[in-house]
């Protein structure tokens, strides 16, 4: 059975994000009960998910005092660094990281340690070898259990790994963000023993099936600004989406099932990594769906692979201003 920060791990894990923005707690609280029920153990939050005064830390800290006996069940892996989200401006300075475990720490006030932490970008003005000493001395003072690191290259985790154990790498991985199995990244995760984590597996709603159209994304949605959903590209993009879901539909499946099943799939590949896939969800049902996995065979992989080819996805993965912190 594979493990992550000493914690027998399947490769279903859950993203905090959209919990992190839920008022209803009595839901909330419903949906990480079921997940972890299903064996959904590896729960992926950030500092920044949220408001200040109610982010992934406060609701873990409502959640595990509510019930203790879940905590060290529970792989708890945070993203942090990030000093301004209008600006992008990130610190994973010694000093700085230092005082976001530290706060981190005291929000969660002993209700769960956090097993997993890292910046949830590069840092352009530190080295990643500071900040990876940093984090070694935070890992060995006890105060976090493991180190992560987000959307870096293959060079950067080499680099990071040279100085200190690398426990994840997480990274955008879906049907149509398939860079880390062409940037050598997951080769470099595998080779290095990292286990890499996949956030946004159906591509931000849209390998949910409920987005057809760009009425359907709501009108406060950040992804209106991406370039994937821009008009132009969203028209192109959307003929990826009706081929896979002809295709769920001949397995008898839903579209995200078929989605996350790929990813997981990949898994099994010679030279691949163990990979997590860490969708979000509002709802029991959508944990418990997301958690089925769906068999596909050599043939279905080719088929996969022959809508991929004919509809090549339109677009960067982030806005311009967002994506100077990514490394490809």
């Amino acid at each position: 059975m594979p493990s992550l920060a000493g914690k027998e791990i399947t490769q279903n894990g859950l993203g905090l994000m959209r919990l992190s923005y839920l008022a209803d707690d009595e839901l909330a609280f419903r949906v990480l009960k079921t997940a972890l029920n299903a064996g959904v153990n590896v729960w992926n939050g950030a500092d920044f998910y949220g408001p200040p005064e109610n982010n992934s830390l406060h609701l873990m800290n409502r959640y595990f005092t509510k019930y203790p006996e879940d905590a060290d069940k529970v792989v708890l892996t945070i993203k942090s660094g990030l000093v301004s989200m209008k600006t992008f401006t990130m610190d994973c300075s010694r000093a700085g990281l230092r005082g976001f475990v530290d706060s981190a720490l005291k929000i969660l006030d002993g209700k769960k340690k956090i097993d997993l932490f890292g910046c949830a970008r590069v840092d352009l003005e530190v080295p990643v070898e500071e900040s990876m000493k940093a984090l070694a001395e935070l890992r060995d003072e006890g105060k976090v259990g493991g180190i992560q690191m987000s959307e870096v290259r293959a060079d950067t985790i080499r680099r990071a790994a040279s100085v200190t154990k690398i426990d994840m790498v997480e990274a955008e991985v879906s049907l149509w963000a398939r860079d880390v199995f062409e940037n050598g990244v997951a080769e470099t995760c595998a080779e290095l023993g990292v286990v890499l984590v996949a956030h946004t597996p159906l591509g931000a709603g849209m390998l949910t099936g409920a987005i057809k159209t760009l009425d359907d994304l709501p009108e406060d949605s950040h992804h209106r600004r991406f370039p994937r959903f821009q008009p132009e590209n969203f028209e192109k993009n959307i003929l990826l989406v009706q081929g896979l879901n002809e295709m769920a539909d001949a397995k008898g499946c839903t579209l995200p099932q078929l989605a996350l099943s790929w990813i997981k799939a990949q898994s099994r590949r010679p030279g691949m990594p163990m990979i997590v896939i860490i969708p979000g969800a509002r709802s029991e049902a959508r944990v418990l769906e997301n958690v089925q996995d769906i068999e596909l065979t050599q043939d279905d992989l080719d088929k996969i692979n022959s809508i991929l080819e004919s509809f090549p996805v339109v677009g960067e993965r982030y806005p311009p201003a967002a994506a100077k912190l990514n490394e490809y």
